[in-house]
């Protein structure tokens, strides 16, 4: 199991995850990524989320991988 943080930027803005989640393996910890990535996109709002991205880290601050969000999103219709 390993601690890791999702952080979250754009060119302007930094979101800082201070509790994180523990995970057993890569793949959980993408599969919380995308559902963080939905989480905040959900939320109606005038921003425009495709240009953020989330960042994994482990407990020790080493990026483990990055997901652009709009990846997760998908183009916009």
């Amino acid at each position: 199991m390993t601690h890791v943080y999702f952080h979250c930027s754009n060119r302007s803005e930094v979101l800082v995850d201070r509790r994180g989640a523990v995970v057993d393996d890569l793949a959980e910890a993408r599969d919380h990524a995308t559902r963080v990535v939905r989480s905040l996109t959900m939320v109606r709002s005038l921003e425009d989320w495709r240009c953020w991205v989330l960042h994994v880290n482990d407990d020790l601050g080493e990026e483990l991988f990055l997901v652009p969000f709009a990846f997760v999103l998908g183009k916009p219709h």
